[in-house]
């Protein structure tokens, strides 16, 4: 197969693998609509640029908003064309998609954990830890979790790829070397929450500040956080919820940790997460912060 070279050039099966469109609908569009203009290599085989992947895209998302295929692939080419692009209603960011995300979503779908590995690792080498971040790894899961909601990938293609990346976010932070005496935060998902990646990222962030950083994994046994705060004694507790099932599991949840809480003078405690929002406008706790920006707590 044609590997993607240091132009971000792609072959088309791996184009209809970061699209989800097959080869035969790829090439029907361009024969049809003009709407891209492959190369061709020496063999007579397509080679597809990034912007012809982000291109595709677009007609694809076009198309689902209700726009026939023609009228799709002509607002596709406005957009492209035009300084003051067409808004698209709820459109992901594909502009901003480098060649990394759109590797990562390739081997994504076909669950190889091997060479999503070995992507994240170059993506890191080339590009640093914060815009490694915030341009690799963010827009990745959210178009993993995009394509799973719209079952345009299974259960096991989502869980593949959110765990290689959560392992490989996890590995980042235990090489990564403290200095003595720097501040401790501990990372909590609370139970019944099964969602860590964002923690981890959190916590990178943290880390990044040259903060010493722990995580108790996705759904503690109850009582394990209090026991762990104890024992740990971190300057800051962050808790994690992002969906409201903890709290509608066990109603009383956050009063218990806000009471604990209270007692631990010496410790600052935040929970941020959409459940823990839409929870807490029936619930006001008295020592615990309730935020979603991680530059509060840094502050």
């Amino acid at each position: 197969m044609y590997q993607s070279d240091e132009k971000g050039l792609f072959a088309i099966q791996q184009v209809a693998d970061m699209t989800g469109l097959s080869k035969q609908v790829i090439r029907k569009w361009e024969e049809r609509y003009g709407v891209i203009q492959p190369k061709r290599l020496e063999n007579g085989y397509r080679i597809y640029s990034q912007q012809d992947v982000k291109t595709l895209l677009k007609i694809k998302l076009l198309s689902e908003q209700g726009h026939s295929l023609k009228q799709a692939a002509m607002l596709a080419k406005e957009i492209d064309e035009d300084p003051v692009p067409v808004q698209m209603e709820n459109s992901p960011r594909y502009e901003q998609w480098n060649e990394y995300v759109l590797q990562l979503l390739e081997k994504g779908r076909h669950c190889d954990e091997i060479e999503l590995n070995f992507i994240l690792k170059q993506a890191l080498h080339h590009v640093g830890i914060e815009r490694f971040l915030t341009t690799i790894v963010v827009p990745f899961l959210k178009e993993v979790g995009r394509k799973w909601e719209s079952h345009e990938w299974d259960e096991y293609q989502e869980s593949v790829s959110s765990l290689v990346v959560r392992d490989f976010l996890v590995q980042i932070r235990r090489n990564y070397q403290y200095r003595e005496n720097v501040p401790f935060v501990l990372g909590a998902c609370l139970p019944t929450e099964q969602h860590e990646v964002p923690l981890h990222l959190i916590l990178l962030r943290f880390m990044m500040k040259g903060w010493k950083t722990q995580l108790i994994g996705a759904s503690p046994a109850p009582g394990a956080i209090e026991s762990l705060v104890c024992k740990l004694k971190p300057d800051v507790v962050l808790l994690s919820a992002t969906t409201a099932i903890p709290f509608e599991t066990d109603p009383q949840l956050l009063q218990r940790l806000d009471q604990f809480a209270e007692k631990q003078t010496d410790i600052a405690f935040y929970l941020g997460g959409q459940g823990a929002v839409t929870y807490l406008s029936d619930y006001k706790p008295r020592a615990i912060h309730v935020t979603n920006s991680i530059d509060d707590i840094l502050k």
